[in-house]
């Protein structure tokens, strides 16, 4: 009896991580081996800030997870200890905080992780955190998007002051 409840406690907690797979936008996999109580505790605050759910997780639930959410591809980097961190606003966030607090910190590891659907390696992510926030993009958008009326603005008062100063 008592086995039949551990094997059920099992495959909710596989549930569960399969549908945070499935409903994450940027879920990155990393190596904290190596990092002090206060270090863990520092990124922890600075990921639930963002929104960000981070967990240490088991190899072997994570494994199953990853078959029921087919992305079977991520089990190649669940090795050693393992953490999680789950994004579910934003692609670009928990690679961005999670590769700055790398920088340093040299025992947090980046192995890889899945954005948008599809596996990522490493590097892949490294490459993710260097773009802008959202909030960047789309303040660089906007400002793209202004520049025209801008210059016919300017164009306009040019020929408004031309004009004035030709009848005076």
């Amino acid at each position: 009896m008592a086995n039949a409840k551990v094997i059920q406690s099992k495959q909710e907690s596989v549930d569960v991580i399969a549908g945070k797979l499935r409903e994450s936008v940027s879920t990155v996999v990393v190596d904290y081996r190596g990092l002090n109580v206060a270090q863990v505790t520092e990124l922890r605050k600075q990921l639930r800030e963002a929104g960000i759910e981070f967990q240490v997780l088991k190899n072997s639930l994570v494994r199953r997870a990853t078959a029921a959410a087919e992305l079977s591809d991520l089990d190649a980097v669940l090795a050693g200890p393992t953490a999680i961190a789950f994004g579910t606003e934003d692609a670009v966030t928990p690679a961005k905080i999670l590769n700055d607090f790398a920088k340093t910190n040299d025992a947090l590891e980046l192995k890889g992780g899945v954005v948008e659907g599809r596996v990522v390696s490493a590097d892949e992510l490294k490459a993710l955190a260097s773009l802008p926030s959202r909030e960047g993009l789309l303040s660089m958008l906007l400002s793209v998007l202004q520049a025209p009326v801008r210059n016919f603005a300017l164009a306009v008062k040019a020929v408004a002051d031309k004009d004035e100063q030709q009848s005076a």
